[in-house]
């Protein structure tokens, strides 16, 4: 069996965080890098950086906000963007195909408030995105669902679920759109090697002093998989140490290991 290896990383901001993220991958050599809020252009995404390191990249992005890339070991067979009906959010979606692989990295939408028009639109986002596996996949293939998906799905996933309770990531109509989609067939991979612990996070807000020091974080990026591929899952965990560098993101690497 080879090993196969997946990252997913919200970097917010390629143009401020390309120096972190390349030294990341210079150390781990992730099979795939799975990157959400690029905040870049397409013609602004420094893809010469990442193809010196031997990797290929596919980027969608508009410049400001969102953005999605994925840095590869190998040239993906096929790629596409955003969801199938308007509004497509290419810049919130990149599909790609290696082979029998599927891997499917999304940023979904943070949904600001509970009473503002980007919530519904976020708890739409989740329907539609389920409409989108059921009509393209199985859960008998091979699919890789990973990303910043903006919700905490238990109470072990923030570091305070009563005070934290009705946030638009941690409130009962967010866990519900989730389920909705993980239930087409997908295995939240950190929670099979971490069953019922808390305390692990991967968001940790930069307007929260010594934040990482007091484990005031968030459960909130996640790489999810099909059950043939999560049998093969050998483990899964946060690398805590891009959070705590120089210039880091507020987001830190989740990391999946397979035999494949």
């Amino acid at each position: 069996m080879a090993e196969f290896v997946l990252a997913t990383y919200n970097i917010n901001s390629i143009r401020t965080r390309l120096p972190l993220v390349l030294d990341w991958l210079k150390v781990n050599r992730p099979h795939v890098l799975c990157m959400q809020e690029t905040k870049v252009a397409d013609a602004s995404f420094p893809e010469d950086a990442f193809r010196e390191l031997g990797y290929f990249v596919v980027y969608k992005g508009f410049g400001g906000r969102n953005g999605v890339a994925v840095a590869l070991m190998e040239e993906p067979d096929e790629v596409s963007f955003g969801l199938p009906d308007e509004p497509k959010d290419e810049d919130r979606l990149i599909m790609v195909k290696l082979g029998d692989l599927v891997i499917v990295n999304t940023y979904v939408p943070q949904g600001q408030k509970p009473d503002s028009p980007q919530f519904p639109y976020k708890l739409e986002w989740f329907r539609r995105l389920r409409v989108f596996f059921e009509s393209n996949f199985s859960p008998s293939d091979k699919v890789i669902w990973c990303g910043d998906l903006n919700v905490a799905p238990e109470p072990i996933d923030v570091h305070n679920p009563k005070r934290l309770m009705g946030h638009v990531c941690f409130r009962p109509e967010v866990w519900e759109a989730f389920e909705n989609v993980k239930s087409w067939g997908f295995v939240d991979l950190f929670r099979k090697h971490h069953l019922g612990e808390g305390g692990q996070y991967t968001f940790y807000d930069y307007r929260v002093p010594k934040a990482v020091e007091r484990g005031l974080g968030w459960r909130v990026d996640h790489i999810l998989a099909t059950r043939p591929l999560a049998e093969r899952c050998v483990d899964c965990w946060i690398d805590i140490k891009p959070r705590v560098a120089t210039k880091p993101s507020d987001h830190t690497p989740l990391v999946a290991k397979f035999e494949l």
